[in-house]
């Protein structure tokens, strides 16, 4: 695999996937080496100077009054990442924390925030040997960036903390290094604030949620659709002339899949002349439920790219001279989560009725008052045989948990660093809640699935359309029929994974 050349200005969202995913090399692109060593000389000349400059040569925080002198530079940087690293609670997966160091070393590879190019070049080697520090995923309030996270990545690139090893098993993260063969740094002045003040923890944790949340709403008009195939519903509602009365793209997108994937089937024309003038709202509103969901997760996609290629450090390091090593240190609040929070909660919101609309077709799929004429729960011999009433009892579960998550933390905030920081983001908390989010959602749409091919399975010899066809075979790759009860919970397993590889998303291309 070819490396991915970081410059702090063009990395996308796709690449933040390859690195923490499928461990794509980093490396440092050489003009942007350039730019951070004329940072770098700023800052240096700032020390030699003994001019006041914060995080630089103050505290940080409420002590920011706090001069420190040439001689305890680095014992400041000691200090800053150890009493920072003090978050809590189960660590972030490997992809989010290797996310994270792709982002913060992509961040610092901007030019502004005044490290050496040394400090970028061993994230960068950390990422492509393999080691991964353990990260604590609470302890982060989203303003002055995620500090408690950072710093437990911050703590492994001085020779501390801990990581895990290729088995999953931790170590120390002096010896981790060591392993590895990577030496571990020793900071200068404002390179551990730059290392733990951004917001690289809520964006890693949000990137790989959202790459997730964009599968599984491509996933869900594949379902959808069949559902309204199965439910004998009627395509009229996704006629292309009502979509662009109303022309939001992620609506007419949506109704355009549906009409795909309800073409040529004869279960619909089955029906075609039946008295039911229209459907029911779950079936009918899919166009306009699903492309909400397509609209919100393409803004949270642009708020999350824009942040990929900014600084969030502070202070903040311009260029005026390089040949002088003459520039302006501003501080700023950059790290302050709240684009983030926001759209974060959306995403959550979003994806809860995303997954809300899948357990009422779900409901209508198993109620024998509502589901056209199959059988009560699809289940063969309904009486003896239970079929799917329990498994809509858990997506109905899941979807009332969603709601809860769904609360937005970024309407929260409490005061930190003695009343110094007094209004943050919770944007990390924000990130937290939606992964579950995502996972609740997979496995809402995961019943759905394993419902609805049983339905088409009673349907026949009547058949679906081509293309749902093509979904109802990828779906009976992992999960048979249910010919009588069965223990479920491997199939939705299966079929959560199935949705999560993009198999049902790629029915369309």
């Amino acid at each position: 695999m070819n490396a991915l050349h970081i410059n702090g200005n063009d990395l996308t969202l796709d690449d933040v996937r390859e690195v923490a995913e499928g461990h794509r090399p980093v490396l440092l692109l050489p003009e942007a080496r350039v730019a951070v060593q004329r940072a770098r000389a700023v800052v240096d000349q700032i020390v030699a100077d003994n001019k006041v400059a914060y995080g630089i040569t103050t505290g940080v925080g409420k002590l920011s009054e706090v001069r420190i002198p040439p001689d305890h530079v680095r014992e400041l940087q000691l200090n800053l990442i150890r009493s920072h690293a003090c978050g809590v609670g189960e660590p972030l997966s490997a992809a989010e924390t290797r996310a994270m160091m792709l982002l913060r070393a992509n961040s610092l590879a901007k030019g502004h925030s005044g490290v050496r190019p040394i400090v970028i070049d061993t994230l960068c080697e950390m990422l492509n040997r393999g080691i991964t520090p353990v990260v604590p995923s609470q302890g982060s309030v989203g303003a002055s960036g995620d500090l408690a996270p950072l710093a437990h990545l911050a703590l492994t690139l001085i020779g501390e903390g801990e990581c895990c090893n290729e088995k999953g098993i931790r170590v120390p993260g002096g010896e981790a290094l060591k392993s590895a063969q990577v030496k571990p740094l020793v900071l200068e002045a404002k390179e551990a604030i730059s290392l733990i003040n951004g917001t690289q923890a809520m964006l890693a944790v949000g990137t790989l949620a959202l790459l997730t949340a964009e599968t599984l709403v491509d996933s869900a008009d594949v379902i959808g659709g069949l559902t309204c195939d199965a439910l004998k519903g009627t395509d009229a509602a996704f006629d292309e002339r009502i979509q662009k009365a109303r022309p939001h793209s992620g609506q007419i997108r949506s109704a355009a899949n549906l009409r795909h994937m309800l073409a040529g089937s004869q279960i619909r024309e089955s029906h075609r002349q039946c008295g039911r003038v229209q459907d029911a709202y779950s079936l009918r509103c899919i166009p306009q439920v699903h492309g909400a969901v397509r609209d919100t997760l393409a803004h949270c996609r642009n708020v999350f790219e824009t942040e990929t290629t900014s600084a969030v450090d502070n202070p903040l390091v311009f260029v005026t001279d390089p040949d002088e090593a003459q520039g302006d240190v501003i501080s700023g609040g950059n790290f302050h989560g709240e684009p983030l929070a926001f759209a974060l909660d959306f995403l959550a919101i979003a994806l809860s009725a995303l997954a809300g609309i899948s357990e009422r077709r779900i409901e209508r799929l198993v109620n024998p008052a509502l589901s056209e004429g199959l059988p009560a729960f699809l289940a063969p011999g309904a009486g003896l045989n239970s079929g799917f009433m329990l498994a809509q009892v858990t997506a109905a579960s899941l979807v009332s948990e969603n709601k809860v998550l769904a609360h937005p933390a970024s309407v929260d905030s409490i005061t930190t660093s003695g009343n110094k920081e007094d209004y943050v983001s919770m944007g990390m908390t924000a990130a937290i809640k939606l992964r579950k989010v995502v996972e609740n959602t997979r496995n809402v749409l995961a019943i759905e699935a394993m419902a609805v091919a049983q339905a088409i399975d009673f349907l026949a010899p009547l058949k679906t359309s081509k293309l749902g066809q093509a979904a109802h075979a990828v779906i009976r790759s992992v999960c048979p029929t249910m010919e009588k009860d069965r223990a479920m919970y491997q199939d939705i397993a299966k079929i959560s994974g199935l949705i999560a590889s993009g198999k049902l998303a790629n029915i369309f291309r």
